[in-house]
């Protein structure tokens, strides 16, 4: 038994191939003519309570043509090229959808390493922060008071310490 209503399933059992083979006539896949075939008998079970059961045959002939017809329609208006495979578009398709949520992944792991090596300065050494800043170097070395050389100085031992403490992590969050 399909379901719980058993007019319901004595019909699906009776009409199912009708549905199927109109479907296919329709379509001429077998693939969408089974899909459609399924959206037939749901489309009956939603709506089983609210119809006339006298004419089930028919409408359920009509319904598959109508659902067979509208993906014609649909099918053809999608525009493809001459050496088109569906089954590389939808690889290639999958394929990008991962890779993009992978790239995501990593851009919010980024952004909180980012976060962590920034704090991680602030705790270490404040004047280290230069590094993280977008200010030009002769200017933040006018406002610490020293020189420029000394401002290359105290930038290499912040990249040093970075590469210390976080190189490793950095390394496994960008390999490819």
């Amino acid at each position: 038994m399909l379901t719980d209503n058993r007019e319901f399933d004595e019909i699906y059992e009776e009409y199912k191939n009708l549905v199927l083979k109109a479907a296919y006539t329709y379509s001429g896949n077998y693939d969408v003519a089974e899909d459609i075939t399924q959206n037939t008998f749901l489309q009956l079970y939603i709506y089983y309570n609210h119809m006339n059961h006298s004419n089930i045959k028919s409408w359920l002939y009509t319904t598959a043509k109508n659902y067979a017809l509208n993906y014609n329609k649909k099918a053809s208006r999608e525009i493809l090229g001459e050496n088109f495979n569906e089954e590389d578009f939808v690889r290639e398709t999958v394929e990008s959808a991962e890779e993009t949520f992978m790239e995501e992944l990593k851009d919010l792991d980024r952004s909180e390493l980012h976060e962590r090596i920034f704090e991680a300065l602030l705790e270490k050494n404040p004047r280290w922060l230069v590094y993280y800043l977008e200010i030009p170097q002769a200017k933040v070395a006018e406002q610490m008071g020293v020189r420029v050389e000394v401002l290359h100085s105290v930038l290499h031992r912040a990249k040093s310490w970075i590469k210390k403490e976080f190189g490793v992590e950095y390394d496994e969050l960008n390999r490819v």
